[in-house]
């Protein structure tokens, strides 16, 4: 089966300021929906967006902004979940 990008969806976002990290719930198709953790999107001088790039290791900054949210993101997972 090829990859189809018009099945794949991202449900929930969450965007560290400071260091540009992105985590997200995302489903494909009637799939399991699971979490993202990257990409990086960081700024330009003149304040736009430049292109996504990968996540790579995470900064202390990143952890601590992680684990700050972390419990919204197991929320909202959990509500996505399907019954076993």
């Amino acid at each position: 089966m090829a990859y189809d990008p018009e099945k794949d969806k991202v449900l929930k976002t969450w965007k560290c300021n400071e260091t540009g990290l992105v985590v997200s719930i995302n489903r494909y198709g009637d799939g399991e929906a699971k979490v993202q953790i990257g990409p990086r999107v960081l700024l330009k001088k003149d304040g736009t967006e430049r292109a996504p790039v990968k996540a790579g290791r995470l900064t202390i900054e990143d952890l601590i902004w992680f684990y700050d949210i972390i419990d919204e993101v197991k929320e909202e997972l959990s509500a996505l979940a399907r019954p076993a």
